[in-house]
């Protein structure tokens, strides 16, 4: 794949960030009942840096956690073909029911990783609402999905692919389009 366009640099990803923290923070009217969920790898990234960016503002913590949404692909939940499958992790130390859970992504495709996310958490137990969080939404949904808070729209064809780069694996943050 060859890199089509340089989207959004560092700079631009904090902007986004911050925008979406004070975005999260003003749509609940606070903290107080709110989780934030990262979905592994990027979206785990990302939930800390909202979760850094909210405690700044609000001068107290919210509450945040992280899952591994593989056993719940239905496109991805078979592993080396074996029929074994994939193990899930979750690490969410708070009670979900009653609560406003609100999923942190990089990339919002198809709405599959969504759909498996919100499984994950139903399993949990019964949030009093799922919000959605995605530094990118390139559309071409598969599932009725959409973010509530987006950092940038990128409409792209469907063979392009949007490529996260963040500092904690990539040790650079960028956003790319490849064809």
């Amino acid at each position: 794949m060859v890199e089509k366009a340089n989207i959004l640099d560092e700079k631009a990803i904090n902007r986004a960030l911050t925008r979406i923290a004070h975005e999260i923070i003003e749509r609940n009217k606070g903290i107080e009942s709110c989780i934030l969920v990262g979905i592994k790898t990027r979206g785990a990234f990302l939930a800390k840096r909202l979760a850094e960016k909210i405690e700044k503002i609000e001068g107290k913590s919210i509450k945040s956690g992280e899952l591994d949404i593989t056993l719940y692909r239905d496109d991805l939940s078979l592993k080396n073909n074996n029929k074994e499958p994939l193990v899930q992790q979750v690490d969410i130390q708070h009670v979900v029911t009653n609560q406003k859970v609100i999923l942190i992504d990089d990339v919002l495709f198809t709405g599959r990783t969504v759909r498996a996310a919100m499984d994950a958490v139903m399993d949990l137990g019964r949030p009093a609402q799922i919000q959605l969080a995605v530094l990118i939404d390139r559309g071409h949904r598969e599932l009725p999905i959409r973010a509530d808070y987006v950092g940038k729209n990128i409409p792209t064809a469907s063979l392009e692919r949007i490529v996260v780069r963040l500092f904690e694996t990539d040790h650079e943050d960028s956003v790319t389009i490849q064809e």
